[in-house]
């Protein structure tokens, strides 16, 4: 069962419906307009559409919200599914991935919450991180890139951003609220105790990177300045189309280094939750390195199932995850052995690590267009370039990422117009 965002192609063998899933209601695209109605049948440049189990949805109900909608459909299909069988359901939601929209009601909580500023929010987030073992207590986060400082803003631009990071949290107040929704119906139907539940972001914070690009962006903008309404009294609502950018979401990553779009921690680095059986019961926090890879190599261990190495007389790929069930059971401390090198590659932007090492590739201005080296378990904020001190093992991690990059096909060319576009004066 799957119920939200695909985001994994639009064809008919790359569809839900063709990939193994009995019942799917699927956003197809990158995202969507969170209501349904006149006009938001566009999301920025993107056409919205969703299907049903293969087959396109003409309309959508007049009280849709997606996070709503979503955790509806899954809810029912698990209180119909055959109950002789064990099954898989997939809740990918598209919040809180901008257009920021969230019933007012919700929105409402957080007035005057951030009024402070994305640099008042970052000092008090990473107190709580430390308070809580999140964080080193003496780690150096990396310092804001991008945007303005709060006090450089005037009073109407303050206004305006607290509202949008307002929305935000009501967003993810609601996505929360239907988690819970999800959570019930497994209860009630007596599978609460006998199912694994996992939770975990796809990204870092959104900043903005792609819809601020040269080409794209203003693109983006002259949709939204013809159809929607930004104004803060309508923030939130279904005719607004905005994103809270890069200052909000540092002060979400810190004291990791920028936010989604990049192969620093800042990027790639996202919350993980497990419960359920084979899960420790005793509400601990791992700081072992794991991958979105691992999860389906860790589904299929605990259903005792060897990933094939052939299907439909094609050849399968090997899975490049490990299972995370010895750790999650407490069994071990780690997931990945010593020496496992995991690779990372987007819009010409590199990064591959290695134990506690990770070696870093960005272009200027946002780097320095040479490899750079760091100690993440010493310096989480990426802040102390270790290039120089340790040539041999940033020599080892580009050796390292020149396989990587040839087992998987990174091109050393650009292909995409993001990435054509992140270069243009």
């Amino acid at each position: 069962m799957l119920s939200g965002k695909w985001h994994l192609g639009e064809t008919p063998t790359s569809i839900p419906a063709a990939r193994g899933f009995h019942r799917s209601f699927a956003l197809l695209p990158a995202g969507a307009s969170h209501y349904a109605g006149e006009g938001l049948d566009r999301f920025s440049i993107v056409q919205t559409a969703y299907q049903e189990d293969g087959v396109a949805v003409p309309a959508l109900p007049e009280n849709f919200y997606s996070s709503d909608y979503f955790a509806e459909r899954l809810t029912g299909w698990l209180h119909e599914r055959p109950r002789d069988r064990p099954f898989f359901a997939y809740l990918p939601f598209s919040a809180p991935h901008w257009p920021l929209q969230a019933p007012e009601s919700n929105i409402a909580h957080y007035r005057g919450r951030y009024d402070a500023g994305p640099e008042a929010l970052r000092t008090e987030r990473l107190g709580r991180m430390q308070a809580m073992g999140l964080c080193p207590p003496e780690v150096t986060a990396h310092p804001f890139v991008g945007g303005l400082n709060w006090a450089d803003l005037s009073d109407a631009d303050r206004a305006w951003s607290a509202r949008a990071m307002e929305v935000y949290a009501g967003m993810v107040e609601r996505m929360d609220w239907n988690v819970g929704r999800v959570v019930a119906q497994l209860k009630a139907a007596g599978d609460y105790e006998n199912t694994v539940i996992m939770f975990l972001s796809d990204n870092g914070a959104e900043g903005a990177m792609v819809e601020a690009t040269p080409i794209v962006g203003p693109m983006i903008e002259a949709q939204i300045a013809e159809h929607f309404d930004n104004s803060i009294e309508n923030l939130g609502r279904p005719t607004s189309c905005f994103w809270y950018g890069p200052r909000w979401a540092q002060a979400a990553t810190a004291p990791s280094r920028l936010h989604k779009a990049f192969p620093t921690e800042g990027g790639i680095r996202v919350p993980f939750f497990a419960c359920g059986p084979g899960v420790i019961t005793d509400g601990g926090i791992s700081h072992a390195f794991g991958t979105a890879m691992d999860v389906p190599a860790t589904l299929l261990d605990w259903a005792g199932i060897t990933m094939p190495a052939e299907h439909g007389g094609r050849a399968v790929a090997p899975m490049r995850g490990r299972s995370m069930a010895a750790h999650l059971d407490g069994e071990t401390t780690a997931i990945h052995p010593d020496g496992a090198e995991t690779g990372w590659e987007l819009f010409g932007r590199r990064a591959i690590r290695r134990d506690r090492w990770k070696a870093l590739w960005l272009r200027q201005p946002e780097g320095v267009a040479a490899w750079q080296l760091y100690d993440l378990v010493a310096d989480p904020g990426e802040m102390q370039d270790r290039a120089v001190d340790e040539p041999g093992i940033l020599a080892e991690l580009i050796a390292a990422w020149d396989r990587y990059a040839a087992a998987t096909g990174v091109l050393d060319t650009p292909i995409s117009y993001f990435e054509i576009d992140g270069t243009a004066s």
